[in-house]
């Protein structure tokens, strides 16, 4: 009978006293081994990172993420190896065998549900929703690569396969805090991110990797220099293109992301059938061309839309999504829509159904009420 799989944590930290500890506790009681690679702390990490039982290395900072996890990986003993970041934690497992599904899959590679928080505070509403590779066997040669925005070298290790030949997924959540407000404030990421970006946009292997250029679009974004952030996320998706290769539908979203928080709606029309056409299956694309006829008017073609974004709802796969924009959002879109044709019955039971469905979801609990009022 072959054994239980082994399973090594591995990360990299800096001054995470606030975080670890939470991380560290998700995973204390099924991993084999934790790895924590200490790049320069000078609060309390190393110590509660020792108390939990992690092995604590440290490594002087270089300005490489990359670097720094892989230090990590060759001291990792596990068959697989589990990375995360100190401001993440695993849901629990529950009923879920781990270590069976290790045993079982044919997957090199397995991915997670990534929630990535952006509130102020911890909701699952206010998400972004994504499936993330964070295992992945040890011992074949898998290790990152880039300064930062770090990725696993597959395409190195199975350059004659495709990807999807050589991931798997598993039915666990994992939340990430580090790009809620307080956080980033904190921590003051994107002179970080902008510095080290800049740097590998630099460096001699920036020519083959046209996610730099998307990278620094989100930080200028998240900043809210849209316009610095649409002409570098339109450099990304040439670059892919001049590579041969299909730009990732994130790139679509961010770019009519920013057209949108810039009001250039005509600017979005008609160009955004052109990206649906390429991710179909992209809720969040469909969204946004509700989004667009609502605005000008379309009611009729927005609600049809609005109709079809429940239809594909929101399963968590490679595509970033948005929560809500198969679900509640766009019944909250769709209510407006009825509202604006005079159907307020039909708008009313959208809101309810919106509310319903996202009960911290404010404004269609507002508009549910004015609505309402209104009809007594």
């Amino acid at each position: 009978m072959m054994k239980r799989p082994t399973v090594s944590l591995c990360m990299i930290v800096k001054d995470e006293e606030a975080l670890i500890q939470t991380c560290l506790l998700s995973v204390k009681d099924w991993i084999d081994e934790m790895i924590v690679v200490d790049t320069g702390s000078t609060d309390k990490t190393v110590q509660i990172a020792r108390s939990m039982g992690a092995a604590v290395l440290s490594f002087e900072w270089n300005n490489h993420f990359a670097d720094a996890r892989n230090y990590g990986l060759t001291h990792a003993k596990s068959d697989w190896i589990l990375y995360l970041d100190a401001d993440e934690e695993l849901s629990p497992l529950g009923d879920f065998d781990l270590h069976k599904a290790l045993k079982e899959t044919q997957a090199s590679i397995l991915s997670l549900h990534l929630v990535n928080y952006i509130g102020d505070s911890p909701n699952e509403d206010e998400a972004f929703h994504i499936a993330h590779p964070r295992f992945f066997r040890n011992h074949i040669g898998l290790q990152f690569k880039y300064a930062i925005h770090e990725t696993l070298n597959i395409d190195d290790v199975f350059p004659d396969r495709d990807h999807a030949e050589v991931m798997g997924a598993i039915p666990l959540k994992l939340f990430h805090r580090g790009y809620m407000e307080p956080i980033t404030t904190q921590k003051n990421k994107y002179s970080r991110n902008m510095t080290l970006l800049q740097q590998e946009a630099k460096s001699p292997s920036s020519s083959s990797n046209p996610w730099i250029e998307y990278h620094i679009a989100s930080e200028y974004y998240r900043i809210r220099e849209y316009e610095k952030a649409f002409e570098y996320v339109n450099l990304s998706i040439i670059r892919f293109i001049q590579g041969g290769k299909m730009p990732p539908s994130m790139l679509y979203k961010l770019k009519y992301a920013i057209l949108f928080n810039t009001g250039s709606i005509d600017g979005a029309w008609p160009g955004i059938d052109k990206a649906i056409a390429l991710y179909p299956d992209y809720v969040d694309l469909h969204f946004y061309k509700g989004v667009i006829c609502y605005v000008k008017g379309w009611y009729a073609a927005a609600i049809d839309v609005f109709k079809h974004c429940l239809e594909l709802g929101e399963t968590t796969g490679l595509h970033l999504t948005l929560r809500g924009t198969g679900s509640f959002h766009a019944w909250y879109y769709l209510g407006l829509c009825w509202e604006k044709t005079g159907n307020n019955q039909a708008a009313i039971n959208a809101y309810e159904k919106a509310y319903e469905l996202s009960p911290t979801y404010s404004i269609a609990k507002d508009a549910l009420h004015r609505l309402q009022e209104i009809d007594k």
